[in-house]
């Protein structure tokens, strides 16, 4: 492969990545073997290591290098509780807030029929499973607010309603720290109707 078929393969491997064009996989490209060489080798080494190592949790599914992630091996969770969450990076952002101490299932992604996402791609049954395994009491949805969550989350609710666990969703509403003014209308008719 000559240097410029290495450059350009590198380039168009950078641009797989979501929000990553060609002007920014460039300059990504272009800084690596200019600017930081040991930087490119360690990156290629991190990337070859996640590959093949990384693997989903056999209970809930997030990524983990083990069968069984620490988090659902952990025994101060709360394994009555079960958060539902589309991706590794939203079972992320709840962890990062301190405030749940639950058990998560994560989806790896939400029903969208365009994109040939169903119940099935998404691990319904498997959450169904786990739901009902007679431990678990409250399900949390906290599917993101986009058509296809909602969407998700109406299917996980129909699925497990009268089943024997309380359903909740995610509260959604006015940011803290935001003024009226600034905040989107949908965000701010949601608040309304979900006011308490």
């Amino acid at each position: 492969m000559s240097d410029t078929n290495a450059l350009e393969a590198l380039i168009q491997s950078l641009r797989c990545l979501p929000g990553v064009g060609v002007k920014s996989a460039q300059r990504m490209a272009f800084h690596l073997m200019q600017h930081d060489r040991p930087a490119a080798l360690t990156l290629a080494r991190a990337l070859t290591a996640a590959a093949e190592h990384v693997v989903h949790c056999q209970r809930c599914h997030t990524f983990t290098e083990t069968e069984v992630c620490a988090t659902c091996l952990d025994p101060r969770r709360d394994a009555s509780k079960l958060c539902v969450v589309e991706t590794p990076a939203d079972q992320s952002a709840v962890e990062r807030t301190g405030a749940f101490k639950g058990l998560y299932f994560v989806l790896m992604g939400k029903i969208s029929p365009l994109d040939g996402l169903g119940p099935k791609e998404i691990g319904l049954k498997q959450l169904f499973a786990r739901a009902l395994d007679g431990t678990v009491q409250e399900v949390i949805l906290a599917t993101n607010f986009t058509a296809e969550g909602e969407a998700t989350a109406h299917v996980i609710a129909q699925g497990l309603k009268d089943r024997g666990v309380q359903l909740t969703r995610l509260a959604r509403g006015v940011p803290v720290g935001s003024e009226l003014e600034y905040v989107d209308l949908g965000t701010i008719a949601h608040a309304l109707v979900d006011r308490r």
